[in-house]
């Protein structure tokens, strides 16, 4: 995807909806559009002197806001920061489209490679994402979970280590917090 549309689908993840105006709102009023917005930028920066400059102004959003994300992260579309707090993600890791990411999470690795996490996946607050675990798609992790073992899709887990919660309804809802999820199709 090219950068507009990295933006744009990162905005309407937030609003339901894209505008000229609704991006300067954003912009303005909500810290995880505005980190976004300038990580994409930077992410996709060719030349030398840009890298450096829109680097430096993810590295300034970062001490501002508690968000550490490296440019090198690859984030599909539609990503979406539910609240400022600490935030750390290795730039190994890679994320799927429509995920969400709360307050407190780490995603780190010691030994390489992170995480690779699918489509549609809710990561609650203080959740730790440990080593190269693979989180399939439309999956929920409950605040405060541990993860260190490969998620399947469809799935809600919590707890640390984390583990599949197995009652029918918990089952039934997983991936329930994405919001205005985006598509190809809502272009």
């Amino acid at each position: 995807m090219k950068t507009f549309d990295l933006i744009k689908s990162d905005l309407y993840r937030y609003t339901g909806e894209y505008s000229a105006m609704l991006l300067l709102e954003q912009l303005l009023l909500n810290e995880g559009f505005n980190y976004m917005f300038w990580l994409r930028l930077a992410s996709a920066a060719s030349s030398r002197p840009m890298r450096l400059v829109l680097n430096h102004i993810v590295r300034l959003k970062q001490r501002r806001f508690g968000f550490v994300i490296s440019p090198r992260t690859k984030i599909g579309p539609g990503f979406y920061i539910s609240h400022i707090g600490t935030l750390a993600v290795n730039p190994t890791t890679v994320i799927g489209a429509n995920c969400n990411i709360s307050q407190g999470v780490t995603i780190g690795s010691n030994h390489g490679q992170a995480a690779t996490i699918g489509d549609n996946v809710y990561i609650g607050p203080n959740v730790c994402i440990v080593e190269n675990v693979t989180i399939g798609d439309n999956v929920t992790i409950g605040a405060g979970s541990v993860v260190t073992k490969d998620i399947p899709p469809n799935v809600t887990v919590a707890g640390c280590p984390a583990r599949i919660l197995t009652d029918d309804a918990s089952l039934d809802r997983a991936a329930r917090y994405i919001r205005h999820p985006w598509s190809s199709n809502t272009a």
